[in-house]
């Protein structure tokens, strides 16, 4: 068979491999097919509709397509910027790495603790991951709170006012500033200390108290400012044992001789408590009101525990927790509140739920009047320190528990010596805690110190005389109350007998000028 061959010119070469487009080249002009030419006008209508199409794409899905294309950029940036991080950072040679191994493995051993609370099967580095996104999303949202509350109203600023307190030198050198109402010193039947509580000053005492009734009874008030507050020097040191022994330097130093009665209002009661403990012997008895314990003593009864926590807002719970384990994070709250220079509602700044008649109360005017003032007095220094100081001490060891003030036999020790000893030697049991009478206000519907916690306090001290108050809560009966002052007054001194008269008085100068005379004289003999 013989072969065919066909030769090819270089154009239809060309053309072979290529797709057909309806080109005909014929030598001598260029032309388009009628097919080719309907073929791409189709082509470029489709394409126009397309385009139309295109516009009429709703602003949704246009706002959608961006939002996930955006989302798609940042988290490949985050990706590049860990894997910057982790190879020029993280490595085991990096100085950062280095500084920083050593701090990290002493506070992740101090906190391991806490992951006995996660649950088993979870690692507990992407749990705490988790745990710390979800705080800080909530605390700026709290911020955000905070920004509009402050912004909805006028707020009026924080008047520091000239010193007008009296002053008295401690042993160890600090000043310690005071308030007297009442009768003066050598007419007074009775001298009543009062400390004060968290954010207050020695302004406080028994808010809205008359003179006229404290004269009636022959009371001596006396207020003073804890260290660091108002105008007192701060102490290096402070704890409930110095606080007992500062109120004791200051009845001796304002000629208290006989024993004195305390009043512990809220969270200043921890200081009362302290002085029943370490000073008995000068404490002739107690004034309680909805007084303040441990939340986190280990002596609670688990129900007494959770009904007295599910009292409180979230925030309070979070500041009982900061002020036990990590207190300095304290000043990041107190900085936006207590010390930014402007007034707040006592709620909002002291994280409180307030029953009906306290709303009621810390919307008159003159309770935002003392509210004010007491503030003032109390952030004078403008220092954090003491409102730190005074927050830890609450939730802190007190270094005593409130059954070491019940009324107790100690006898010797057990064994046939000790008994011995005992028979022999007719030693009697002696008598520990607080002798004194011990009498605690409590409102049913007091929400900042829940009644479950004073039906703790009479568990542990039966000896105390406890006055449930129906409907009251926790300022409506010791606030601004003239017949709820009188009914006090009269519980802890009995009827009325006005202040010492001068006759009486010089009758006592003169027995005992007498009695220092005839001792004298037998000493003498």
């Amino acid at each position: 068979m013989s072969e065919v061959t066909v030769s090819r010119s270089w154009q239809e070469e060309l053309m072979s491999l290529v797709e057909d487009t309806g080109v005909r080249y014929n030598g001598d002009a260029i032309g388009i097919s009628n097919s080719a030419l309907e073929a791409k006008r189709s082509e470029f209508i489709v394409g126009e509709q397309d385009g139309e199409s295109a516009e009429s794409e709703s602003l949704k899905d246009q706002v959608k397509g961006f939002s996930k294309a955006w989302g798609e950029m940042v988290l490949e940036l985050g990706k590049g910027c860990k894997d910057i991080v982790q190879q020029n950072l993280l490595t085991e040679d990096s100085y950062i790495v280095q500084k920083l191994r050593g701090p990290m493995a002493k506070v992740s051993g101090r906190l391991r603790f806490l992951n006995e609370y996660l649950p088993e099967d979870r690692d507990p580095f992407h749990a705490w991951s988790v745990i710390c996104i979800v705080f800080l999303i909530a605390f700026a949202v709290l911020n955000v709170n905070n920004e509009h509350d402050r912004s909805g109203s006028l707020v009026k600023k924080v008047y520091i006012h000239p010193p007008s307190a009296t002053h008295i030198q401690l042993l160890d050198g600090r000043n310690m500033s005071y308030h007297e109402q009442g009768v003066p010193r050598d007419r007074a039947r009775y001298s009543l200390i009062a400390p004060h509580g968290f954010l207050s000053s020695r302004l406080a005492g028994i808010p809205g108290v008359r003179g006229s009734l404290l004269e009636e009874f022959g009371l001596r008030l006396i207020t003073y400012d804890l260290p660091g507050f108002g105008e007192s020097d701060p102490h290096p040191k402070r704890n409930l044992h110095s606080s007992a022994l500062d109120m004791m330097q200051l009845a001796n130093a304002l000629g208290i001789n006989d024993k004195f009665w305390v009043l512990g209002f809220s969270s200043g009661a921890i200081h009362a408590w302290a002085a029943l403990k370490y000073i008995p012997n000068q404490i002739a008895g107690a004034a309680m009101f909805a007084p303040m314990v441990n939340p986190y003593e280990s002596s609670m009864t688990k129900d007494e525990m959770s009904r007295t926590w599910e009292k409180w807002t979230r925030r309070r719970k979070l500041m009982y927790y900061l002020a036990r384990r990590f207190p300095k994070f304290l000043s990041h709250f107190y900085r936006r509140s207590i010390l930014s220079g402007k007034h707040g509602q006592i709620d909002k700044w002291l994280s409180l739920s307030l029953g009906k008649r306290d709303k009621a109360l810390v919307e008159a005017p003159k309770f935002e009047e003392f509210w004010h003032r007491d503030v003032e007095e109390s952030v004078r220094q403008l220092s954090l320190r003491p409102f730190i100081e005074e927050a830890g001490l609450l939730v802190s060891d007190w270094g005593f528990k409130l059954a070491d003030l019940q009324l107790q036999k100690k006898c010797p020790g057990k064994g046939f010596f000790h008994w011995l000893n005992f028979m022999y030697s007719q030693t009697e049991c002696e008598l520990t805690g607080f002798l004194g009478p011990v009498h605690i206000w409590q409102g049913m519907d007091d929400l900042v110190v829940p009644p479950p916690m004073t039906d703790y306090v009479a568990r542990v001290l039966p000896n105390a005389a406890v006055h449930k108050l129906p409907d009251e809560g926790h300022f409506s009966y010791f606030f601004f109350c003239n017949e709820c002052h009188r009914q006090i007054l009269s519980t802890l001194f009995g009827s009325p007998q006005g202040p010492v008269s001068s006759t009486s008085e010089s009758q006592a100068v003169v027995y005992t000028e007498e009695s220092h005379s005839d001792s004298f004289g037998e000493a003498e003999s």
